[in-house]
């Protein structure tokens, strides 16, 4: 390791460590050198991208230490770089984030950029549940997209929302954001509200026993549902018209499992978004079309 010295060579070398030993990059980063920036800037505390003048600046004896254990752990424990670094993005957004949630990626930071338009075009939502809030990260960043909603979130997983809190006071949104420990709707009976919006567990269990290592680190509860991934999904969808005003809609991630989705509900009027950036399986419904299909 003593040919390391610059910026640069530790860049070079860990992204080919990681192209190596095969670890899986699904998590924020889009390879293998996209991974080493994120770990080389935590540990020396610099900003992304890293800035050119500092590639072929020397790394101190401790500054090589930190940058090693870093990429020691990421190889050998395949933990992924947000757990390692104790932080992620989501919606231009910092989020803290550790193995008590889900890692931040759902395409639904997409539409939360362009405002749900053009579903509210004419009037911004007053209020909105964001259900599985995880980090709180879809919640946050829907408040922080309208200003002026009062902002509810739920989880049944106390140290979910333990880390939610944590991200609420970092933004500043106490007053306007309540965090709830519910099964879905249990804690809310008789609120209603504009926007409902769920990235909730929808893996199928076949499906999840073939994932990379690197998703054993996050909490199965948030990704494992039962009946081929879709008791979440329907439970969302059944109950979400009891909870939506008149204008109200439905955004829910169901990712790879909407096929089956589909195929369950024929005659549900699914919506299935397009989305610019990648991803998919995100459909919205209104509560007269909710209303419609229960009947």
């Amino acid at each position: 390791m003593d040919s390391l010295r610059t910026l640069r060579d530790f860049l070079r070398w860990g992204a080919s460590r990681f192209a190596a030993a095969g670890v899986f990059f699904g998590h924020g980063t889009t390879g293998a050198a996209d991974e080493a920036a994120v770990l080389i800037a935590h540990a020396l505390h610099l900003d992304l991208p890293l800035a050119p003048e500092f590639m072929d600046a020397a790394l101190t004896t401790s500054e090589r230490a930190a940058v090693l254990a870093l990429f020691e752990r990421r190889v050998t424990q395949r933990l992924p770089a947000p757990y390692l670094t104790g932080e992620a993005w989501f919606a231009g957004l910092r989020f803290a984030v550790d193995p008590r949630v889900l890692i931040p990626r759902s395409p639904i930071a997409e539409l939360i950029d362009r405002g749900f338009a053009p579903w509210f075009d004419d009037a911004p939502p007053a209020r909105i549940l964001d259900i599985g809030t995880g980090s709180g990260c879809i919640a946050i960043a829907c408040a922080l997209a309208f200003p002026d909603a009062q902002v509810d979130a739920v989880d049944i997983s106390a140290d979910a929302l333990a880390v939610a809190q944590t991200n609420v006071t970092r933004y500043g949104l106490q007053d306007r954001m309540r965090l709830l420990r519910s099964d879905l709707y249990a804690a809310l009976r008789g609120e209603r509200y504009d926007l409902i919006v769920s990235n909730p567990p929808y893996v199928p269990q076949a499906e999840y026993a073939q994932l990379p290592v690197e998703y054993r680190h996050e909490p199965a509860g948030a990704l494992l549902s039962p009946d081929e991934g879709l008791e979440h999904p329907l439970r969302i969808l059944r109950g979400a018209a009891a909870h939506l005003t008149e204008r109200g809609v439905l955004v829910l991630e169901v990712g790879a499992t909407w096929p089956a989705l589909a195929e369950r509900l024929p005659d549900w009027p699914l919506l299935w978004l397009e989305l610019e950036r990648g991803g998919e399986g995100v459909a919205l419904i209104g509560r007269d079309e909710l209303q419609q299909a229960l009947r």
